[in-house]
């Protein structure tokens, strides 16, 4: 009997991250590579292990995730948004405890686009009267 894989889709700022859980041992794995190796900030490691701490599944799934685009908060952000919906399609009970840690919500805040004719999305080149 294959062993059942529960696939969902994280996405923070540019970040796309398609994660897979199996049952295991609670092994996070991030591109191919241990997530200690990809993350070397804790910071970073303890954003992605919220849910499954929420969930008290920490030691119960296996997490595989590519992710791809944006930069390391981003990735990390992403891989949390996708393992939080991959265990709401193990349990959908755990809908309410990740909605109200707010781990369902796709955060909306990207990067402001630059406007013609100045220097930034906001910053504005110096005004003379005269």
């Amino acid at each position: 009997m294959a062993e059942i894989a529960y696939n969902a889709t994280g996405r923070r700022k540019s970040s796309v991250a398609r994660v897979t859980l199996t049952p295991g041992t609670g092994s996070i794995t991030v591109n191919k590579r241990p997530v200690e190796k990809f993350f070397p900030r804790e910071t970073l490691r303890m954003i992605i292990r919220m849910p499954l701490v929420l969930t008290s599944m920490v030691n119960k799934y296996d997490v595989t995730a590519n992710v791809s685009g944006g930069g390391m908060t981003g990735q990390a952000g992403a891989i949390r948004h996708g393992i939080s919906r991959a265990l709401l399609s193990i349990d959908s009970d755990l809908r309410s405890a990740l909605k109200k840690g707010g781990f369902l919500t796709r955060d909306p805040r990207v990067k402001e686009r630059r406007k013609y004719g100045q220097k930034g999305a906001r910053a504005r080149f110096q005004f003379s009267k005269r």
